[in-house]
């Protein structure tokens, strides 16, 4: 039996937006191979039509008259572990694979080869049309490309790797500041309160938020209390500065917000969030300010190395980003 795996507490490792690429498909007649892995959710766009027949939102073959099958390979934006993988197949109904299959592999010096080394992740799989498909998988190998393989063509709309990138910590000096929480440094969102508008994952991303949808907003709180999220840290560390970004958050920014963070021993992601109702102070509650790159320093109290945050925000609203900068713990 499948083990359940909770998606959202994963890295999309193939999202552009982290520098993935779709780099080879043996076809994309009717649609885009970069299609296949754009971040925003698929859409149907009725009666939009090119020169080659119906516009589809995904990557889609042509009808195949010779055997073999369609493949494609995506460089993802972090070479990492794969914990999961999500085969959408969103308005494709009579045009997507009866069946797909996904390999990995590691080529962190080029692209892949004809002399690369496979490996058989997900093996086939019935697909159904209009559908997501989840699958949870057990590997603990680091890849740095994907390749999707459909039986015999047809049309796919999105391909989610979700995983956990792989960062050389022996490489980065305990005297280095680094962005503990960034997502290229490992960091995850594991739970909040609430993300109506916005996903949590957004506020680890690089750079500035694109606009509000780029960020992690809430629905507006008609009951008591705070919203919040809780952060893994890449790595466990000693934070020593706080950036909370408001970019585009203008009329709906939080009033202020607080932190507080604890050393997590054991135990598993989905437990975290009762315990963080008593993890310690890390920086009081501050105001914020619309649009705005908030940073703290003398108001973060040291609490030596932690392993997880939790940012409350109050009572509601968006940010765009959440940096916290510090040292890895020894």
């Amino acid at each position: 039996m499948e083990k359940a795996l909770n998606f959202e507490q994963y890295v999309n490792l193939a999202d552009p937006k982290l520098g993935a690429e779709a780099i080879f498909a043996t076809d994309d007649f009717f649609a885009d191979k970069s299609r296949l892995i754009r971040t925003e959710a698929a859409e149907w766009k009725e009666d939009l039509y090119d020169d080659n027949g119906k516009w589809m939102d995904g990557w889609e073959s042509r009808r195949k008259r010779s055997e073999g099958y369609d493949f494609c390979v995506v460089r993802l934006g972090l070479a990492g572990t794969i914990a999961g993988l999500d085969i959408d197949t969103s308005f494709f109904t009579g045009n997507f694979p009866p069946s797909a299959s996904v390999d990995a592999c590691y080529s962190p010096d080029g692209e892949p080869s004809d002399s690369t080394e496979w490996q058989e992740i997900l093996s086939s799989q019935s697909l159904q049309g209009d559908s997501h498909h989840l699958h949870a998988l057990d590997n603990d190998q680091v890849f740095t490309h994907v390749r999707l393989n459909i039986y015999p063509d047809g049309g796919v709309a999105r391909l989610r790797v979700y995983g956990r990138p792989s960062v050389n910590w022996d490489q980065i000096d305990t005297g280095q500041e680094v962005d503990l929480a960034a997502v290229v440094n490992g960091g995850r969102a594991l739970a909040c309160s609430d993300e109506h508008f916005g996903k949590k994952s957004n506020i680890l991303g690089p750079g500035r938020g694109e606009n509000m949808g780029d960020g992690w907003e809430t629905a507006r709180r008609r009951t008591p209390g705070n919203d919040w999220v809780i952060v893994a840290l890449g790595r466990p560390g000693k934070i020593g500065k706080v950036v909370v970004d408001t970019a585009h958050f203008k009329g709906n920014f939080p009033d202020s917000c607080s932190i507080q963070a604890a050393y997590v021993q054991g135990g598993t992601d989905d437990q975290v969030e009762t315990q963080s109702l008593f993890w310690r102070e890390l920086m009081p509650s501050q105001k914020l300010s619309a649009h705005n790159i908030h940073e703290f320093v003398e108001q973060v109290n040291d609490l030596g190395a932690v392993t997880h945050v939790r940012l409350n925000i109050f009572p509601d609203g968006g940010i765009s980003r959440l940096r916290l900068f510090g040292f890895k713990s020894e």
